[in-house]
């Protein structure tokens, strides 16, 4: 079946839908009829305790697995995603938590690791690092050479040029799983500051992450998994931390809640 598109400007065009996805490992149900629409230039968050899906929903989208039930629908036609390579030639880039680098190459050995670029026989060393160069500094990157080992690098720019290495196949959706896990602070706003970059680049990003504060610093929306299972999408700007907490947990009454509660009393008290 194919799904005509509706045209509709940058931040309001859904680029990929998902419709009753479904995957099961044996008698564990994983996931079960999740529903999610990610937008072009808007970051959509996805989060949820462990156990939640989240993994399991990226993989998928990703390719690594294959859905038990339901549709996708990429850029307006229904797809199906067989691996991790079909994934990429589509347009959905995908950054893990390991980031899969080398530490021994540098950096514009890691960006084009797999595609190199040739001139006959021999590497076009100088059309790789110039490329390389302009793709970091669209993304304001602080990365001091791009001819320096990997391993020489802060976490927040090894993440950076995991994400720099993902936009080299011109995708229109990217995936970030946990980027500023284990990252300080300045290390995580450098990130951060990387993912509204990518916004402004008009891609649809996936910010999976536990970290509220980053959620709510840049995330457009926020799609909540509960159990495998959809639990609300909420728009940032209309909704407060503890509600999205409240549908992480499946439960009204949390220490965040009950924090935000005993203030408004005191407030209410003091004036």
């Amino acid at each position: 079946m194919t799904v005509t598109p509706t045209p509709a400007p940058v931040g309001t065009s859904t680029v990929l839908a998902l419709r009753g996805i479904s995957k099961r490992f044996g008698a564990v149900q994983a996931l079960k009829n999740i529903e999610l629409d990610v937008r072009a230039g808007e970051v959509l968050a996805l989060v949820g305790d462990n156990g939640a899906g989240k993994s399991t929903l990226v993989k998928t989208i990703a390719g690594v697995y294959t859905a038990d039930d339901g549709t996708m629908v990429f850029d307006g036609r229904e797809v199906r995603v067989g691996s991790p390579a079909e994934a990429q030639q589509l347009g959905i880039a995908t950054v893990f938590q390991d980031l899969a680098l080398c530490d021994n190459l540098d950096v514009v050995a890691n960006l084009y690791l797999g595609r190199e670029l040739r001139k006959g026989r021999v590497l076009d060393e100088v059309e790789m690092e110039r490329s390389s160069w302009e793709l970091l500094r669209q993304l304001s990157a602080k990365i001091p050479s791009v001819r320096i080992p990997v391993a020489s690098l802060s976490g927040g720019q090894r993440q950076t040029v995991a994400i720099a290495r993902s936009l080299l196949g011109q995708p229109k959706v990217v995936m970030l799983d946990e980027p500023t896990a284990a990252l300080g602070v300045a290390q995580t706003a450098e990130v951060l500051n990387l993912v509204e970059r990518l916004r402004e680049r008009g891609l649809a990003v996936i910010l999976i992450s536990h970290n509220m504060a980053d959620v709510m610093a840049v995330a457009d929306r926020v799609a909540v998994l509960r159990l495998g299972r959809n639990n609300g999408v909420f728009e940032v700007s209309e909704t407060k931390t503890q509600d999205i907490i409240a549908a992480i947990t499946g439960a009204t009454n949390n220490a965040v809640s009950e924090r935000a509660a005993r203030r408004t009393r005191e407030e209410g008290t003091a004036s």
